[in-house]
């Protein structure tokens, strides 16, 4: 066991769902061609006056009430002044001493072991533009769709003490803010970054060492990796006796050379000069507001894991891949209303649907669709192996589970009178394996079995096959 244990705290810049910005009316959709999104608001002309979008404290109270935290009524915007090329106006409209949301916490499950992660404090900001960055040119592309762009930002305490733990916390987080319609998290379109400061200390000391902030991370398999390298360079550095190296610093994570880099050393609260942002008043909530948000909020993963647990008698397991997912889980319990088959619906979700989701944005089929492919297979229409291929087809195209089991010719074969004919003919093809079947060999039984389904073209229904086989055997 190592000497040293590893203090995380994490910051989690999330976009609003909102459909304009956060002081102007320019759209928020992603993907639009550079710098279609813009106006001289969000662009940063000299003379302008932001307005405050109402939707962006709304949200933010919502991601408070989600998160346990406590709601300070009166709080207000400040600038914080730092020059980089994606804002052009120079500072930034956030939040300093007087957040929309102090407090709060997530609780999470690593391996059975329940942790709560505290969290410091929830603010609101503007997002900046982005840096394109071309290989092999002098110049760099500055798209401004994404500044103005609503964010909260997430703060965690230096509660986390693993890889493990901090992507946890994480898939808990981004479950509960999709799930109350807070984001839609896509961290593949930065819908939801995350900076990760990072330190490592002697087992029981309760000194909080010099940190290292990595920074803009956007997938959960790359916080692993980079908490785990930089966590293994800082206790190397401790180890022999060089922890004087360790300085607060902004790190990048290259993801193709599997280690965190310098970008710059970190700047302090005073490098950025806050001060009140002067062409916004306070933001003053009423309790009644915060009150009636609060009844808004649907299920959350947790009481939904409870219940699904409780009523579907599936595993922790399955429920935690169902869960994942709002969608998911939506799509779950509807084919479960409709075909009454929890533990089925269960086994195609898993092991099918979240294959072709693997390369699909949206669910390409309907509840109805797949409930009634369940169906089929229960009443033994099709059988299962046929049902997979009628799935494919599901997602390809808009036909019926009846029309695509009528044109490819997939219907099972049940009659006991067509089965008979075919199960003497193979017993009478195949002497031999009848012969060791009779004298112990049970393995021929399977060998007669597939003969059998072979000679049906695999459309005999393997119950009726197999009673018939076991019964022509016995004579």
């Amino acid at each position: 066991m190592s000497a040293y244990e590893t203090v995380i705290g994490l910051e989690i810049h999330v976009e609003l769902a909102t459909e304009s910005k956060i002081f102007c009316s320019c759209p928020t959709t992603f993907g639009a061609e550079p710098n279609k999104n813009t106006c001289p608001i969000c662009i940063g002309l000299p003379g302008v006056m932001p307005v405050l979008n109402e939707e962006v404290v709304n949200l933010a109270v919502k991601a408070g009430v989600a998160l346990n935290c406590d709601i300070n009524l009166i709080n207000k915007m400040d600038r914080k002044n730092y020059f980089y090329p994606d804002l052009p106006k120079a500072y930034q409209i956030s939040q300093f001493d007087l957040p929309i949301c102090i407090g709060g916490y997530v609780d999470v499950d690593v391996e059975g072991k329940k942790t709560r992660i505290g969290l410091t404090r929830i603010h609101i900001e503007e997002d900046a533009g982005k840096l394109i960055h071309l290989e092999e040119e002098e110049n760099t592309l500055i798209d401004y769709n994404r500044g103005g762009v609503p964010l909260i930002e997430i703060v965690t305490d230096p509660d986390i003490r693993s890889a493990e733990e901090a992507v946890e916390f994480l898939k808990t987080l981004r479950a509960i803010l999709v799930y109350s319609g807070i984001s839609d998290c896509r961290m593949e379109q930065g819908s939801m970054r995350c900076d990760v400061n990072i330190s490592v200390r002697e087992f029981g000391s309760e000194i909080l060492n010099t940190k290292v902030e990595i920074k803009n991370m956007n997938s959960m398999k790359e916080v692993h990796k980079a908490i785990k390298k930089e966590e293994a360079r800082q206790t190397q550095l401790y180890s022999y006796g060089e922890g004087h190296k360790v300085i607060q610093e902004t790190r990048r994570w290259d993801a193709a050379k599997g280690r965190t880099i310098t970008m710059r050393t970190k700047e302090d609260a005073q490098d950025y000069r806050y001060f009140p942002e002067p062409d916004l008043p306070p933001v003053i909530i009423a309790k009644e507001k915060v009150t009636g948000i609060t009844q808004t909020l649907p299920e959350l993963p947790a009481a939904k894991k409870e219940r699904m647990m409780e009523k579907y008698g599936l595993s922790l397991n399955e429920i935690g891949i169902l869960i994942e997912e709002k969608s998911v889980a939506d799509f779950y319990e509807a084919v479960v209303h409709l075909s009454g088959e929890p533990k089925e619906a269960a086994n195609w979700i898993i092991t099918e649907l979240l294959r072709v989701l693997k390369t699909e944005v949206d669910i390409p089929i309907t509840a109805g669709q797949l409930s009634d492919l369940i169906k089929e297979v229960k009443k033994g229409t099709i059988s299962r192996t046929a049902a997979k291929e009628v799935f494919e087809e599901l997602v390809t195209s808009d036909k019926s589970v009846e029309q695509i089991i009528e044109e490819k010719g997939l219907k099972q074969i049940s009659s006991t009178n067509e089965l008979e004919g075919i199960v003497e003919s193979v017993l009478r093809d195949n002497p031999q394996a009848v012969e060791d079947y009779r004298t112990g060999k049970s393995q021929s039984f399977g060998f007669l079995m597939g003969q059998c389904m072979k000679a049906s073209k695999g459309k005999g229904n393997p119950g009726v096959v197999k009673s018939l086989l076991e019964e022509a055997l016995g004579q």
